[in-house]
């Protein structure tokens, strides 16, 4: 039970991890154009479309990658509470 933890866990972290890197690569020019990139798009856009529905952005800063990554550390506390009461 604690190894499917902590692969959850660490699966989540990799992903959050992978959308900070795609959120970087928009300070590129042509980086998200490259193999890496497009790899990074479609792992993390379909993630990232809804919040980017409901939060504007302010000005030229899109915050919703910051709620997105927020998102998923609840989404780990959660796992937590969930395998403290199972285990």
């Amino acid at each position: 039970m604690v190894f499917i933890y902590d692969l959850l866990r660490t699966l989540i972290q990799i992903y959050s991890y992978a959308i900070i890197a795609y959120i970087l690569m928009s300070w590129f020019p042509n980086a998200r154009e490259t193999s890496i990139g497009q790899f990074l798009a479609k792992i993390c856009e379909p993630f990232l479309e809804p919040f980017r529905r409901f939060i504007p952005p302010l000005g030229m800063i899109d915050i919703s990658p910051i709620v997105a990554i927020l998102t998923l550390n609840f989404a780990t506390y959660g796992l937590q509470a969930i395998f403290r009461m199972l285990i």
